[in-house]
């Protein structure tokens, strides 16, 4: 048989649509479909047309709820099952060949046996359902930057979030070709359903959970949750713990990373990523709107989220969103802390877990300064303000396309990516760490990634205010071993010319009353500021034991009192605290083992010594 021929048959045992002609990946659409069983398949080709319709579908089985077509048109809220509300790392697992190589932040078991356990969930599981072949890319079609990916899903619900958050259809077909490569992901709910059996709204396996990534074969599997990171694996799965590895033997980066574009009155415009822990207000400053007396700045949205990161032939790093939305954390998001958010909420929304109000939109505490007297909650009860519980869930979320948002960068999908000046890494902690500070050099700024941290928030998650180390803010994201990504970005600082600047900053220092003392929100715009002056060589600093830091008369104060004591408060170096955290940092670095950088270890004990003298 010819390989026209072979590839006619293979296209017909799993009805592709013609411009589907790559053997491998109809290959293994015909070997899922043989292990799942599924009653159809359907081929996606990103269109309205289709997102319409998979839409008043899952309208008409309750998956979603359509909201008032006047106050936010084409919207929807879907209510997930209690035990389905967010990622589940404790059922995430890295199956590298070898256990030392997952690293001892991550859940590891052996490839084979992994795969044996998975074969027998996924044997029928999708009976009775339909299986939707989603073709997508991360970044812009075609870019250098981009990598392609192909998700199996038995989730309408998936369908249409991926067709949101990715460049999902027919057109990836084009890019792949006969031959290109892709990330194959398969995803099932984990429930089949048996011949004239009525589906659940939100259908998810409540007994197993499976979050599997196997690095050395480029491949994800998801089972049990019709979730967020856990089903859309776009997101999280490929776009960083696979991408993470890529990134690692090919000599990139893939980042937990929002990227802005700051320009000023003069036109001049520079680029940053900035990797924040979760509760850090990482949306917020991708958004950022400046403040009076910033007139003339302007700050733009590349993403929110991740970054993929390449050397440029320029002799810079060059950056690209790979997603193409939002999926954002609805609670706390208001005109006050997030208005360019909140503009992009006005339409065409997919809401999960926020409350429904009386005339029939979505709301979440923090949305407005006081809560309706009636709604009904994220699990479709009666709500009101004091019933004792909340009535969004803490993690509800909100999924939006990027070019709905005002801020959005005229270059957010460019397929060169933008180039980098500045480097951010932010965390939460409510002393010792400054304001903002610039590291010296590339390895010091390492460092001070690899030992970030914030403060626990909520008594569910430990002692409130114990500091949970999460370096570069990818502690749940890395595919591979934390000794080895710091490994890996210490010799990315020699990978281009024209390095970015390392800066780190922290936004939450608090007072003796345990009050915040800088305001946040746009008024962080001062600290930006100071970092692309810094870049742009215009601006003066003084030298600390952390690196350089700005003076009270190197900031714009202009339209804010915020007088130099305050400054002082969120900026000042108190030895015995840092005398803590370097103990803090040993107890981190020490369950990495002899993978442990010796250039970090030669950072810490020169922090060490300026600390002592």
């Amino acid at each position: 048989m010819n390989n026209i021929e072979t590839l006619s048959t293979l296209a017909a045992s799993v009805d592709a649509p013609p411009d589907v002609r790559h053997a491998r990946l109809l290959g293994w659409v015909r070997e899922i479909a043989a292990l799942t069983r599924p009653a159809r398949i359907v081929w996606c080709d990103g269109s309205d047309a289709e997102y319409q319709r998979l839409c008043d579908a899952m309208v008409e089985v309750g998956t979603l709820h359509r909201l008032d077509p006047q106050k936010r048109p084409g919207s929807f809220l879907a209510r997930s099952d209690p035990s389905d509300v967010a990622r589940v790392e404790d059922r995430t697992f890295i199956c590298s060949e070898r256990e030392e190589d997952a690293g001892p932040t991550n859940n590891w078991v052996a490839p084979a046996e992994m795969k044996r356990t998975l074969d027998g969930l996924f044997d029928g599981c999708m009976r009775g359902r339909t299986m939707y072949v989603v073709p997508f890319s991360m970044g812009p079609l075609g870019s250098p930057i981009a990598h392609i990916g192909v998700e199996i899903t038995d989730s309408p619900y998936v369908v249409v979030s991926m067709r949101i958050m990715t460049r999902m259809g027919a057109a990836v077909h084009r890019i792949l070709g006969s031959d290109g490569a892709f990330v194959p992901c398969v995803h099932s709910v984990g429930v089949p359903l048996a011949q004239g059996e009525r589906d659940v709204p939100w259908p998810c396996n409540r007994s197993h959970k499976y979050i599997v990534h196997f690095p050395e074969a480029r491949e994800i599997w998801s089972f049990g949750s019709g979730y967020g990171g856990n089903a859309l694996l776009g997101k999280k799965c490929l776009a960083l713990r696979i991408a993470s590895v890529m990134g690692r033997d090919e000599g990139w980066l893939a980042e937990h990373m929002l990227i802005l574009g700051i320009t000023s009155p003069a036109g001049e415009k520079r680029y940053v990523a900035a990797a924040f822990p979760s509760a850090c207000g990482k949306t917020n400053l991708a958004m950022l709107i400046p403040p009076a007396g910033f007139e003339g700045w302007r700050v733009t949205t590349i993403g929110d989220d991740i970054a993929w990161i390449k050397p440029g032939a320029d002799g810079y790093f060059h950056a690209i969103n790979p997603e193409a939305g939002y999926f954002g954390v609805a609670p706390g998001t208001s005109y006050a802390s997030n208005p360019n958010a909140m503009e992009t909420m006005r339409a065409n929304v997919i809401f999960t877990n926020v409350a429904l109000t009386a005339d029939n939109d979505a709301w979440w505490e923090g949305m407005t300064a006081t809560a309706p007297s009636q709604l009904i909650d994220w699990q479709g009860k009666q709500w009101t303000p004091n019933c004792g519980r909340p009535a969004a869930h803490p993690n509800a979320r909100f999924t939006v396309a990027t070019w709905q948002c005002p801020s959005l960068d005229p270059a957010w999908d460019d397929p060169a990516g933008v180039p980098l000046s500045a480097l951010i890494f932010g965390a939460r902690r409510s002393d010792t760490v400054p304001l903002i500070s610039e590291a010296r050099t590339w390895e010091e700024g390492v460092y001070k990634a690899a030992t970030m941290g914030s403060e626990t928030t909520a008594a569910a998650s430990g002692a409130v205010g114990q500091v949970r180390r999460d370096p570069f803010a990818m502690l749940p994201f890395c595919g591979y071993h934390m000794g080895d990504y710091f490994n890996h970005w210490l010799r990315m600082g020699h990978a281009v010319a024209n390095p970015p600047r390392i800066f780190s900053v922290n936004w939450f220092r608090k007072d003796a009353d345990s009050r915040f003392v800088w305001p946040g929100f746009g008024q962080n715009m001062r600290v930006l500021k100071w970092a692309f002056e810094r870049c742009a060589g215009t601006a003066a600093a003084a030298e600390t034991p952390l690196g350089f830091v700005p003076r009270y008369e190197d900031l714009d104060w202009s339209g804010l009192e915020f007088g130099e004591t305050r400054f002082s408060s969120v900026m000042d170096l108190d030895l015995s605290q840092w005398k803590a955290e370097l103990t803090s940092h040993d107890a981190f670095f020490d369950r990495l083992g002899a993978k442990r950088p010796a250039a970090l270890k030669d950072e810490r004990d020169r922090l060490a010594r300026r600390i002592a003298t």
